[in-house]
């Protein structure tokens, strides 16, 4: 005989994401995993003495978000120790935070926070690392700039670090440098890495921040997430996590082979070490991280064509690729061929295009491998670009929450122009060739949350679902509902490898779902934006909320 189901969810509407049963009353759960799903009067059958029935009376039902590209730790250390008042706040608060900050910390530890903007930088004086040294002045301080690519540090901080005037640059980065050749406090891209070491959370850090991430990560109805850009303490501490069964959520760990945030590149062997030390039930450790440009805002992104007041005559597009096409490619035939899914950061259409091309060479030189790598951020495509996606079995990874006005758009707008702007992250072209997209807040840069509901109302719309900032970003390449759940559930769930084990509510399926109040089609861009769930249950157990 059967044995009974540990649970059963019925009078409930249910939207499966399996286009063999897109809808269906009841779903049964055992040991965690899906058993059936369809009619309340087939499902409830199933019940037994044991079986726990709730009825949901009316509530819809789905299956838990993911997100693609989330630096879960670096977010959840900002929300627990950095001062953060917010990515829109002006100078001031984020100043007055500092000095806050300082006067309730012992002297000599290191103060982190943010963010600055580049495009603002005429405002932070000829050396800002002085305006940084007037109110913190027993402190080494480091800001991030919106993006988390470019850094803002003290005297203090430049000390503690080596960084004087005869440090030489580090390639693909710069040392702002005054007339005379001493540093300024700012240091851009790759820079950035002479003081990264000093800014590393404690083990006992990173194991409070994987408790607040997965807390918040599953207040908003997230069951799975990429991490994109992992080293050995965030793979120790996430593993150490799953194994305490702390770790509720699918995590799939991009681990780093070069980064600007690091010296130099992590040997193959490392990684293939790393690979074999952390993997664990919900820790999937079988994916690397490549960094290809930079970001607009700082002019670091790679494009074709010149940024508005550059000479065109001398542009370079290949001058901000931090990895040369040649290397790029044997890069990609390497991790490839090593069994890595590689995601890389490509901002610039430039940066894109060399992404593809390396992906193209390695399907020639190791056929095809079954390996779907992605294009982090994708967020300007050349138009000929757009198909090749599909044709190599790459994935677009559209992120961060950009294609919606937000606080970083004025600064795009002013950087690159309202037409190259406006062409930011073309998702309706990109599903339209048959790419299987999928959506990345990249929290903390550049997202003020890690919320993949405005991600996904903002999607829809291309304007910002809660009414702060007016106006919208290439509203020709809005997508409606049924087109943008799958860049957050089922195209997500391949992505992780994990295709028909996740983001869909199918038989075999681990049971993660989310139970909201009203079906999402029923609901305006602006409430869509503000949905949280009822509860979230990971593998058949409510980790938040209650039903």
């Amino acid at each position: 005989m059967r044995q009974p189901p540990d649970l059963i969810l019925t009078d409930a509407r249910i939207r499966t994401m399996d286009p063999a049963q897109p809808v269906a009353q009841a779903l049964a759960v055992t040991g965690g995993r899906i058993v059936a799903v369809g009619a309340a009067s087939d499902v409830e059958a199933l019940a037994g003495p044991g079986t726990r029935v709730h009825r949901l009376h009316g509530k819809a039902v789905m299956p838990g978000l993911i997100d693609s590209h989330t630096h879960g730790l670096w977010g959840a250390c900002r929300d627990l120790s950095e001062v953060f008042p917010g990515l829109g706040a002006a100078l001031q608060a984020v100043l007055d935070g500092v000095a806050a900050k300082a006067a309730t910390m012992p002297h000599g530890e290191w103060i982190i926070g943010g963010p600055w903007r580049p495009f603002d930088r005429a405002a932070l004086g000829p050396r800002p690392c002085e305006m940084l040294d007037r109110i913190a002045p027993h402190h080494p301080v480091v800001l991030k700039d919106v993006s988390q690519h470019n850094l803002w540090v003290n005297s203090a901080a430049m000390r503690l670090a080596g960084i004087a005037a005869a440090t030489p640059e580090v390639p693909g980065g710069v040392i702002e440098r005054d007339a005379d050749g001493v540093p300024t406090g700012i240091l851009i891209e790759t820079a950035g890495s002479l003081v990264q070491p000093f800014m590393q959370p404690t083990p006992a850090q990173l194991a409070q921040a994987v408790g607040h991430m997965a807390a918040y990560f599953h207040s908003m109805g997230m069951t799975g997430f990429k991490e994109p850009m992992a080293f050995a303490p965030e793979l120790n501490a996430y593993a150490e996590a799953d194994r305490a069964g702390r770790l509720r959520l699918h995590t799939g760990a991009h681990l780093t082979r070069f980064s600007p945030f690091a010296s130099d590149w992590v040997p193959l062997d490392e990684m293939q070490a790393l690979r074999a030390a952390y993997t664990s039930p919900n820790l999937h450790t079988g994916f690397a991280k490549l960094f290809l440009d930079g970001v607009p805002i700082a002019r670091t992104a790679a494009f074709c064509a010149p940024y508005p007041g550059q000479d065109a005559a001398v542009h370079d597009p290949d001058a901000m690729l931090l990895i040369t096409p040649e290397r790029l490619a044997e890069e990609l035939v390497l991790l490839d061929a090593a069994g890595f899914t590689v995601k890389m950061h490509a901002v610039g259409d430039r940066a894109i295009q060399v992404g593809l091309d390396a992906i193209a060479a390695a399907r020639a030189a190791n056929g095809s491998s079954g390996l779907r790598h992605e294009i982090a951020h994708s967020n300007f495509i050349r138009p000929q670009d757009i198909a090749r996606f599909a044709a190599l079995d790459a994935v677009p990874e559209v992120s961060p929450k950009l294609w919606y006005p937000n606080p970083v758009t004025p600064g795009q707008r002013q950087v690159l122009g309202d037409a190259r702007a406006e062409s930011c992250h073309p998702v309706r072209s990109l599903l339209d060739a048959g790419a299987a997209v999928i959506y990345g807040s990249d929290w903390p840069a550049a997202a003020p949350d890690a919320d993949p509901w405005t991600g996904l109302a903002g999607m829809i719309s291309r304007t910002d679902p809660t009414g702060v900032h007016p106006g919208s970003v290439g509203a020709d390449q809005a997508v409606p509902l049924d087109r943008a759940l799958p860049v957050f559930t089922t195209n997500a769930a391949r992505a992780l490898r994990l295709d028909g084990v996740t983001g869909v509510l199918a038989r075999g399926a681990s049971a993660d779902l989310i139970v909201l109040d009203h079906p999402l089609d029923s609901l305006t861009t602006a409430e869509l934006g503000a949905t949280r769930p009822g509860a979230t249950l990971f593998a058949g157990e409510v980790v938040f909320g209650a039903l």
